[in-house]
């Protein structure tokens, strides 16, 4: 019996050139896949529906020299990730990928930021609260702390590699699956306002 052929929407698709040094960690103390490092370059994809992600990642693994970073399907939504130090090899994966979900690049949805807020001189407390359940750097008492939530969700790492490449900030959490998806990132205020201007450039290009 073949199997049925399912209609796939395109929330997003993101290449990122570099992986900057902190961005690459964090995708990789996170990550259930194979890990990333600085320098490499990666693809992040989010469709609809979410199971399509198995097949897809499928097709770019066998047909290039890539390694997985990420395979989530959530209830919607799927979301992978395929990297390695090649950047041809992570675009012909792109290419293969894409074309196999029938989708072109410009198909996907505009990233929509939600919330973007900067908090300057944190306190100790509240510095403390946010650590307990961080997916990254520390953030310390005094630091200017920036949030933003972005959907499609795909955009933010993105938004995470462009603002390290930007400032010397330091990554507070990440998160890269399901409808919206948050950073945090904390710095001095030159450090966060330059890391900001890079964020919203990125998701307005």
């Amino acid at each position: 019996m073949p199997s049925k052929t399912t209609a796939i929407e395109l929330r997003g698709a993101v290449h990122i050139d570099k992986m900057q040094p902190q961005f690459a960690a964090v995708c990789a103390a996170n990550s259930e896949g194979y890990f990333p490092v600085s320098g490499e370059s990666a693809f992040w994809l989010e469709v609809r529906p979410g199971i399509v992600v198995n097949r897809l990642m499928d097709v770019g693994l066998k047909g290039c020299d890539v390694r997985p970073g990420a395979l989530i399907t959530e209830r919607l939504y799927g979301t992978l990730e395929l990297h390695g130090p090649d950047q041809g090899q992570v675009l012909q994966a792109q290419k293969l990928v894409l074309s196999a979900a029938g989708v072109e690049p410009d198909d996907g949805l505009k990233p929509q930021i939600l919330t973007d807020e900067i908090i300057r001189k944190i306190d100790d407390h509240q510095a403390m609260l946010i650590n307990r359940t961080r997916a990254g750097m520390l953030v310390l008492g005094g630091d200017t702390l920036y949030t933003l939530e972005v959907t499609p969700a795909v955009y933010v790492v993105l938004a995470a590699n462009e603002a390290e490449k930007a400032a010397p900030i330091r990554i507070g959490g990440l998160g890269a699956d399901g409808a919206v998806r948050r950073l945090r990132l904390a710095g001095t205020d030159a450090e966060i306002e330059a890391a900001v201007a890079a964020v919203r450039r990125s998701l307005s290009g």
